[in-house]
């Protein structure tokens, strides 16, 4: 499909408070995304709809468990060997004091989760401790989105026999309320199924044939009996797609849950099928705080859906010409 959609605007760094670091190794096609709350922290929440996740500090999130906020979120490849990037993302974050004082010591909040893409370049190369420490150091504002950070190795379309999958990679969108509210997300794309876009609902993603024929799953999925021979199910866990919605508002813990449990919304309107028991499904929430807690939380939940899928079409649209 020729490339005639423009992105969408903005990105997660829009948030007030956001910062986004990343770093990748191109020639194993693997690397990592931090994203950096105030040094104060953000009220964070999680929630997880694949069936094969691979996730750090989840519980802590949950509401009713101690700890309110959390200081970085991780998004990184390598499969389970990825969390070993948070390692370097607390080590940075306790050098620049940032953390929950505990008996003395400062101990940083780095929830992560992973995608595996230890098939698409080099498996033996994962990102490790040292690559989260990196990947901090280049924080800023504004980020680079496409075949960069967590997006590097990733792929989507994996559901045809024969097929190659679609390269993806790592999207971001944001937008800003009338009430001065931010809100904004950034999604790493490793799925199993298509990507579709979130205005016409066009097939932006899919598996290929050598010929360059494209293939989505969705017609073999709800087709006859016959097209069933088309489809293979890959190895549980051998996908995921994982990513970070962020606002500007005081939220407390338990609307930070809803607003990542929402956002799940922004995936099912542009990933199909979603949510299989092949990917680790897993979205973060931060809420930074700037603006009074009096924002009417169905708009804010709406516009959370609305900015994750735009998100997730960008992590295609500027994938393309990679």
């Amino acid at each position: 499909m020729p490339n005639i959609y423009r992105p969408f605007p903005g990105d997660i760094t829009k948030v007030h408070g956001i910062r986004v670091g990343q770093t990748q190794n191109e020639e194993a096609l693997t690397g990592v995304t931090v994203v950096m709350a105030p040094a104060q922290g953000a009220t964070g929440g999680v929630s997880v709809r694949g069936a094969a996740p691979g996730t750090r500090e989840t519980d802590l999130l949950k509401p009713g468990n101690l700890v309110e906020a959390a200081h970085a979120v991780v998004l990184s490849g390598g499969s389970a060997y990825g969390l070993a990037a948070a390692d370097g993302v607390m080590r940075y974050l306790e050098q620049m004091g940032v953390g929950l004082e505990m008996a003395g010591q400062r101990v940083p909040i780095v929830p992560a989760a992973v995608l595996y893409d230890l098939g698409v370049g080099d498996g033996s190369v994962r990102p490790d401790a040292a690559m989260g420490y990196s990947a901090c150091v280049s924080a800023g504002k504004g980020m680079a989105q496409g075949k960069v950070g967590a997006g590097a190795g990733c792929t989507v379309g994996k559901l045809v026999v024969g097929a190659q999958p679609q390269t993806s990679g790592i999207g971001s969108a944001s937008i800003t309320l009338p009430e001065g509210v931010t809100v904004g997300a950034v999604a790493a794309v490793n799925a199993v199924g298509d990507v579709y876009h979130p205005v016409t609902g066009e097939c932006i993603a899919c598996a290929r044939m050598e010929d360059g024929t494209r293939v989505p799953a969705e017609g073999l999925l709800m087709g006859q009996a016959a097209a069933q021979q088309m489809l293979h199910i890959p190895a549980p866990g051998s996908n995921t797609t994982i990513s970070v919605v962020a606002v500007d508002c005081k939220l407390t813990k338990e609307q930070c849950q809803r607003l990542a449990d929402v956002a799940h919304d922004g995936y099912a309107r542009t990933i199909r099928p979603v949510h299989t028991q092949m990917d680790g499904d897993t979205v973060f929430s931060l809420a930074t705080g700037r603006v009074g807690s009096d924002v009417n939380f169905i708009k804010l939940c709406a516009a959370a859906s609305e900015v994750m899928a735009r998100a997730i079409a960008n992590a295609i649209l500027l994938s393309l010409d990679a």
